[in-house]
């Protein structure tokens, strides 16, 4: 366990922006993290997952510290469900993957999302009509300020579109060791409600799918919308979709009588921001090696040598123009370091 200076972030951002830690440690157990944090009490640290929903906008003048704590185990299990633990250094769509292998059900439409186990708690991940909170049943963490671990149920962790206390409340207070899902053994929940899934199985006439098989048709989906970050320096969707009052929206629906939305309560609705920078002509658009994807509006991409703050540049100057035409404020997803 070395501490290395002058550290290039590069391979460890999916936007593959460079910029440098001022020092820089991978650590590999509870025992790691617990020396490094004891040792080094006074400097100021930045804790790294799998670096897939930041966008680095400068140097790190930080001890960073990349938690890369690995291994996955069955806590517990009876005839319908399973508990199992993953630590917060595996690969999110591995983890998944493996779970589908075991033939448990309930992460299989979060198929390819970018990152760590570690992370997922903090942004409450989605996709397909899925989000991680669905099956969580709890995390492990470690105090910054007294190396003290500390469980964390999911009415503690307060889940929201996008949002948790490890956000907001106890920001920077804890670092997330390990997470707990509570899967299905049988009688799986199978989710196609999506439309995206429901076309893919009907394209390969599956109309009664397995688990592999709403996995394969989201991976599917992902791979023809979203570009692979080692490819195409990216952090997946840029953007939140906003929710508005159903009594502002209708308002600028009057507007805008063609803008997409769905119901997500009696009171709310969420619009595709994805559509709402299609609209504003964004879509594919290139600003020096920053831009936007081709496929997916909502997707913010390096074409190579893009800093971080030229594609900050374009994400406002998206934020403002759809402000200015829809009256709708669309909030970034991606952390801004």
């Amino acid at each position: 366990m070395e501490i290395q200076t002058d550290f290039s972030l590069k391979n460890y951002n999916t936007f593959g922006i460079e910029a440098k830690a001022k020092q820089f440690v991978a650590v590999h157990s509870i025992a790691e993290l617990t020396t490094i944090l004891v040792q080094n009490k006074s400097d100021s640290k930045f804790i790294l997952g799998g670096g897939s929903n930041m966008l680095l906008t400068k140097d790190i003048e930080a001890l960073v510290i990349h938690i890369d704590l690995k291994g996955k185990k069955i806590v517990s299990e009876n005839e319908d469900y399973v508990w199992v633990e993953s630590q917060a250094g595996e690969n999110w769509h591995e983890f998944v993957l493996w779970t589908i292998d075991q033939n448990f059900g309930g992460l299989e439409n979060m198929s390819l999302i970018p990152g760590n186990v570690g992370t997922t708690p903090v942004q409450n991940i989605g996709a397909y009509g899925t989000e991680m909170k669905d099956t969580f049943v709890s995390c492990e963490a470690l105090t910054t300020i007294n190396q003290e671990l500390k469980i964390f149920t999911k009415e503690e962790c307060r889940f929201g579109y996008r949002e948790s206390i490890f956000k907001n409340e106890v920001k920077d207070q804890y670092i997330i060791t390990s997470v707990v899902f509570k899967l299905t053994k049988r009688n799986h929940n199978i989710n196609t409600s999506y439309g995206d899934i429901t076309n893919e199985l009907s394209k390969n006439n599956i109309t009664n799918p397995s688990l592999k098989e709403v996995s394969d048709a989201v991976i599917a989906i992902r791979q023809s919308k979203l570009p692979d970050p080692k490819e195409l320096g990216n952090s997946g969707s840029f953007f939140k979709n906003p929710i508005l009052l159903k009594s502002d929206f209708e308002k600028i629906h009057q507007q805008f009588p063609e803008m997409k939305y769905y119901d997500i309560s009696e009171t709310e609705v969420k619009v595709p921001a994805g559509w709402l920078i299609e609209q504003a002509g964004f879509k594919g658009k290139r600003f020096g090696d920053a831009g936007i994807h081709k496929n997916q509006a909502l997707v913010l991409v390096n074409y190579g040598k893009a800093t971080g703050l030229e594609i900050l540049n374009v994400s406002k100057n998206i934020q403002e123009t759809i402000f200015k035409t829809f009256g709708i404020y669309i909030e970034a997803e991606v952390n801004i370091i």
